[in-house]
């Protein structure tokens, strides 16, 4: 072999190597393969046949004693949805709530969060796992306690607090008491990863905790603020355990309180299925466009403050 066939050999083998060697996204297929599995059986599935059903309706003739007839609706289902003023004052209802309780419940686990990493903390696992403790607890159980504690004759708080003008704000002490350690610990891990260097030049410089915690730990914890109000108004429209079970305690909560909860009450009550399934993909748009939204607004608004 001459002095000159032998670069052309080795890039033939390098060549051969790379063949042999499988790309990145091919090594990673058979990783994503059960999740994409069940992502598509029990998300993407489940959606495709509720739009599916919402564009259906059932007919009976005789008086309704006739054989049913499944015959193609279009779009009337969704008309019927906002026809009915259901809809619309139970989401103009969860707006006013998520517009009150997210701030305020995002706050507290803020401020838990901050608390936490602050220097003078003591006990730290054990302040975590008691704020996190409520979170622990399936939402149905919380709602049944909370409710046994709202209940007039054998409340501690000696007030009616499932009176219709106060039952809005009861919900939302129940989702907060829920859910703010839940954020408080997303937002404490964000906290972790800041570098402590950080915080040991700006003291050096003169700066006390609080402006520590306003200039510095708040901006760089914005993303994990920005993804738990996401998840808090994904939440807040798909309101359904805790007005549910105070539902079967006071009449101030019916059982169309919120949309979710038209939704399954038609869908069972009424048997009517095409409805239930459209009120449903109207709440599903609906959530995922003030998500949207939101990301949209928050991305705006770092945008303009980076300026």
């Amino acid at each position: 072999m001459t002095a000159t066939q032998l670069p052309s050999v080795a890039a033939a083998r390098g060549r051969a190597r790379r063949r042999r060697r499988p790309s990145p996204s091919r090594a990673a297929l058979p990783l994503l393969a059960p999740f994409c599995l069940l992502f598509g059986v029990f998300f993407l599935l489940p959606i495709g046949y509720a739009v599916q059903e919402s564009l259906y309706t059932v007919h009976r003739s005789g008086l309704g004693f006739g054989t049913p007839e499944r015959v193609f609706a279009g779009f009337d289902n969704y008309a019927k949805v906002f026809d009915d003023g259901v809809f619309l004052t139970g989401v103009r209802r969860l707006l006013l709530f998520g517009f009150v309780q997210v701030p305020i419940m995002l706050g507290l686990a803020l401020l838990l969060a901050l608390l936490l990493d602050g220097a003078a903390a003591r006990w730290k696992p054990f302040f975590r796992l008691v704020y996190f403790l409520p979170y622990a607890v399936p939402g149905v159980i919380a709602a049944i306690v909370w409710a046994f504690l709202y209940t007039p004759q054998i409340s501690p708080f000696g007030l009616d607090l499932l009176a219709e003008d106060v039952v809005l704000g009861s919900i939302g002490n129940i989702v907060t008491w829920t859910w703010t350690g839940f954020n408080m610990l997303v937002i404490y891990s964000a906290l972790q990863a800041v570098p402590r260097d950080i915080y040991e030049a700006a003291a050096i410089d003169g700066a006390g905790p609080l402006r520590i915690a306003w200039q510095i730990k708040i901006p760089m914890v914005r993303p994990s603020l920005v993804l738990t109000a996401v998840f808090s108004v994904i939440g807040t429209l798909q309101l359904f355990n805790e007005p549910s079970v105070l539902s079967d305690v006071t009449t101030s909560v019916p059982k169309d309180y919120t949309p979710l909860m038209w939704s399954l009450q038609v869908a069972l009550d009424r048997n009517d299925y095409a409805l239930g399934s459209a009120i449903a993909v109207v709440l599903a748009v609906l959530t995922g466009g003030l998500s949207l939204l939101f990301l949209r607004l928050s991305s705006w608004m770092t945008a303009r403050g980076a300026r």
